[in-house]
């Protein structure tokens, strides 16, 4: 009797650990928030650790570089689930069916700011102080250092290869960095990078001056791949385990960074002014 007992025991482990293994990790790929990849990983690697538990399954996380870099990762199944810039979401859902579930709140507000910076010693007051100057944008999949200021100039008819003396793309980091620094004259950014920077003691506030801000912006979205937009059950399991996030944070503050509070369903209509923006700059064809 014992030894019946110990092989149903024995089979039923066998069938569990086999259902478990069967279940093939998430691959959760974030984009590059931080100064390098090995701080980025380090920062979202407990909300992947999170999510794991949560959905008891593997979830195995990857910094991709460039916003550009994680929407055609997300387009080509490279990865399953990602935390991305709102223009980087809107280029994956356009080109290949990724669907947004949640957004990122920070100080508790789904929205943000793109802005562009220059330093208090520039001489420059306004955008019209730019032409002939130097300036940086961030990666051509970058919402707040590409498309959004991107769209403002053509607004304001204006070609930055013919207003700037020279444009380069750069992370937001080194924008910020460069410019507090006189290397360049100007660059476009957010509101949550500059503050962060400042926070941490990699800039100073009184080297950084903002002449532009641009309307609200949705904040990152929290996105899966086409292959996965179906799977009702996973998606309620993921906007459940992101909605409690912000509870979960009371008991481990580093489930996130500073000011992040967790995360608010959302849908693809949120980031309508993001998809507007891409179809004026031509960057984005309708459909």
């Amino acid at each position: 009797m014992k030894i019946t007992k110990l092989l149903a025991l024995l089979t039923t482990a066998l069938i569990v650990g086999g259902a478990v293994a069967a279940e093939s990790p998430l691959k959760f790929g974030v984009g590059l928030f931080q100064p390098d990849r090995e701080k980025n990983d380090a920062t979202y690697r407990p909300l992947a650790d999170y999510l794991s538990k949560k959905l008891n399954r593997p979830v195995e996380l990857r910094t991709v570089d460039s916003w550009e870099g994680l929407a055609k990762s997300l387009a080509n199944g490279e990865t399953d689930i990602a935390l991305m810039g709102p223009w980087g979401y809107v280029l994956a859902n356009h080109q290949a069916g990724a669907l947004v579930i949640s957004t990122i709140l920070y100080d508790g507000k789904p929205e943000y700011f793109a802005i562009t910076i220059t330093h208090p010693k520039s001489g420059i007051n306004t955008l019209a102080d730019l032409k002939g100057k130097t300036f940086a944008f961030g990666d051509k999949g970058s919402t707040s250092g590409y498309l959004i200021p991107l769209h403002y100039l053509m607004t304001q008819g204006i070609t930055p290869e013919k207003y700037f003396s020279k444009v380069v793309h750069t992370s937001h980091q080194a924008i910020e960095t460069q410019v507090t620094q006189g290397v360049l004259d100007a660059g476009a950014d957010y509101n949550r990078n500059r503050n962060a920077m400042i926070e941490q003691g990699l800039i100073k506030a009184e080297d950084s001056k903002i002449i532009w801000t641009s309307a609200p912006l949705p904040n990152d979205a929290f996105a899966v791949s086409s292959a996965l937009a179906g799977d009702k059950a996973l998606i309620g399991q993921l906007q459940g385990a992101l909605g409690d996030l912000g509870e979960a944070l009371k008991a481990n503050s580093k489930l996130l960074p500073p000011h992040y509070t967790g995360f608010v369903s959302r849908d693809n209509a949120f980031y309508k002014p993001i998809r507007d923006a891409g179809l004026a700059t031509g960057k984005l064809q309708a459909k």
